[in-house]
């Protein structure tokens, strides 16, 4: 009966769409500037799950949004990119508290871009968006595949210099990021450390 629960678990973590309102709402309320909106070239849930290609690249009116972005703003030194990936429940559930741990572990150091959030995200999006913002470095904040103990873990996965085309050996990843894993401060720590 364990294993069936824990099953249950990841399967619904693997469908649930993320409250993107409530979301926003909720770094509004900490004083993030507005989040961008944009969507990778999945069209639902059915074909993010069988075409990984397609939820690393952005649609054309997501390119055209950060584009304008980006006419009217400096380029920052590291764009946070927040993606539902595997699990919009991890991301709804500690992406908040780890935005606020990411802020206050930089300290100042860096100019971030506005969060920016990718509705069908994987890992590779972020490369997109944080060339189209002229970023020195993306991180990107994603759900990561439910485990059967871990339905809500989050991963971070920072590039420097990103661009359409680098590979995973090219990022560093901080994983299972959740109170039952890696808390929200020590994982902000360690990406600001990088």
């Amino acid at each position: 009966l364990t294993f069936s629960a824990a099953h249950a678990q990841a399967r619904d973590a693997v469908h649930a769409a993320l409250d993107v309102d409530a979301l926003c709402q909720a770094l509004s309320r900490q004083a993030w500037p507005d989040v961008v909106l944009v969507h990778s070239r999945v069209r639902d849930r059915h074909e993010y799950l069988l075409r990984p290609d397609l939820g690393r690249r952005l649609d054309e009116p997501s390119v055209a949004t950060l584009q304008a972005w980006r006419a009217d703003h400096p380029p920052p030194d590291l764009a946070l990119v927040v993606g539902d990936g595997l699990s919009a429940l991890g991301i709804q559930r500690h992406v908040v508290p780890l935005m606020a741990a990411i802020r206050a572990a930089l300290g100042g150091q860096l100019t971030l871009g506005p969060p920016v959030l990718v509705g069908q995200a994987r890992v590779a999006v972020a490369d997109e968006v944080g060339e189209q913002l002229g970023a020195r470095m993306v991180a990107m904040i994603v759900g990561e595949r439910p485990g059967l103990s871990s339905p809500d873990s989050v991963g971070i996965y920072l590039t420097h210099a990103p661009r359409v085309g680098r590979t995973d050996a090219e990022r560093n990843c901080i994983s299972n990021v959740r109170p039952a894993g890696q808390d929200p401060a020590t994982a902000a720590r360690r990406l600001a450390w990088l």
